[in-house]
């Protein structure tokens, strides 16, 4: 059941003889060493918060989900210079166990009330790097997000979707205050390595929840989409959910199999599914994929998402096909153990885990030779740029051409995405939407980081009074 994919994905393993050991403390002054970079003291700080209705709710993980809150962070340096951060909550996918213990919206007032307190422990801190920053705060952050939520088992997924919009703030102040103006200058030289590709197309990757009828696939492949993210791990008992699934691939197969795309080695469409750990043993997800050979399927599954829960720590590396780790791999430590476990691939959120934690991760990856792509988290316009900038540098992901891959479903969840789309600086820029299932990119976004650099006067005016 080898293919070129699995192939791959193998020999890469193989080959990563040696384990990357260097603590963050060491590259944090690796980091730190380069010269001329400023010393940033943060003396002001603020937020403010926007709550964003769905088209539908949104479900996954035995939760729904009704509106998604953004919320704005400001950071301000002793030069008067400031960099506002925006992040987009998702209480449900980060700790669903939170999300289960609280009405939608006091799940989501706890993740901002952590926000909050994160930005108060900033102020007056002086780093050099926002990595710097990130280690300062994060572990008196995480104890005192223990306590908020009176959950001492709290996900460091919960902290560090809380710390989004704060690392972001700080990313846009440290480039300020180093008159830097493009995302390749803010990164730091120990990760650039991991970063160094810039693609001229990422493809868009849309989502498909478990009601997403057949004919929508299929119209997407005839739009130009041609990885999308489908939802397995099917509500009911571990047998119905089998069943279901087996079904479902089944249609999916009969309707899109045959069809081609020219962005993929062999020609066929590739299969991206996400079980969001709902598959409790390892011979339920062989029975899948049994099922999947049998059917002529197999070849054409490019990767299956956190198929077991994250406590189900067990070697996978005989399983025939490419798992993705996602949620397990809060950090740069988990993704190492995930790969020593028999992950073949790391699903990457700047937008989700901040971009501090998500180049740690990458280069942990990329000294493994493991491959990366970017998901999504359902974020406004402008997260999408910044997880745009980071597909565009991640390598060549297994059987796919040379572009980036990275999951986009904002467009499809959300009531006022067209105005969502007007806070963007750079709405009318062609790399903005989706052309036939890619985002083209050219030089103007790898110039100015798709706008993640520019002034946006919709998130300015929430904080008039503190700009000077």
């Amino acid at each position: 059941m080898e293919n070129s994919r699995r192939t791959f994905i193998k020999k890469s393993l193989m080959s990563a003889t040696a384990l990357f050991t260097m603590s963050p403390s060491v590259l944090l002054s690796s980091c730190n060493s380069r010269q001329g970079l400023k010393n940033i003291r943060v003396t002001r700080v603020d937020s403010n918060v926007e709550k964003e209705p769905l088209i539908r709710p949104f479900g996954f993980k035995g939760g729904f989900m009704t509106e998604i809150w953004q919320t704005v962070n400001y950071l301000e340096s002793a030069s008067g210079k400031h960099g506002i951060g925006l992040c987009t909550q998702n209480v449900l996918w980060s700790d669903a166990a939170v999300f289960a213990a609280h009405s939608e919206s006091e799940g989501n007032s706890l993740m901002y009330s952590l926000t909050r307190r994160a930005l108060e422990m900033a102020n007056g801190q002086t780093f050099t790097s926002p990595l710097e920053l990130l280690d300062n705060i994060f572990p008196e952050l995480e104890e005192y997000a223990k306590k908020l939520t009176s959950n001492p088992r709290l996900r460091q997924t919960f902290v560090l979707n809380a710390l989004v919009g704060v690392d972001n703030a700080a990313w846009c102040l440290y480039a300020k205050e180093n008159g830097y103006t493009t995302f390749d200058e803010i990164i730091p030289i120990e990760y650039k390595p991991a970063l160094s590709f810039k693609h001229d197309k990422v493809a868009s990757i849309p989502l498909m929840a478990y009601n997403i009828p057949i004919d929508e696939i299929k119209e997407a492949v005839e739009e130009g989409y041609f990885f999308m993210k489908i939802k397995i791990g099917q509500p009911g008992t571990q047998e119905e959910m089998l069943e279901k699934d087996k079904a479902r691939l089944t249609e999916i197969h009969n309707a899109i199999g045959h069809l081609t795309t020219k962005y993929t080695e062999d020609g066929k469409l590739p299969y991206y599914f996400d079980a969001n750990g709902r598959y409790e043993k390892r011979e339920t997800l062989l029975q899948l994929l049994d099922h999947a050979e049998k059917i002529g399927a197999l070849d054409q599954i490019a990767v299956i998402e956190e198929p077991f829960p994250e406590e189900l720590k067990i070697d996978v590396s005989d399983i025939p096909v490419n798992l993705a780790a996602d949620e397990s791999a809060h950090t740069d430590k988990d993704a190492i153990e995930r790969i020593e476990m028999g992950y073949g691939s790391i699903a990457i959120k700047p937008i989700a885990k901040t971009l501090s934690m998500s180049m740690r991760i990458a280069d942990v990856a990329h000294q493994r030779n493991i491959p990366c792509f970017c998901a999504d988290l359902t974020v406004n316009p402008i997260l999408v740029e910044w997880n745009k900038n980071f597909a565009a540098r991640l390598g060549q992901f297994p059987g796919i051409g040379q572009l980036g891959l990275m999951e986009s479903n904002g467009h499809q969840n959300y009531q006022n995405w067209d105005t969502m789309l007007g806070y963007h600086p750079r709405k009318d820029a062609p790399w903005v939407k989706v052309k036939n299932g890619v985002y083209e990119l050219n030089d103007e976004f790898y110039r100015t980081g798709g706008g993640i650099f520019d002034p946006m006067p919709h998130y300015e005016n929430m904080f008039v009074s503190n700009n000077r």
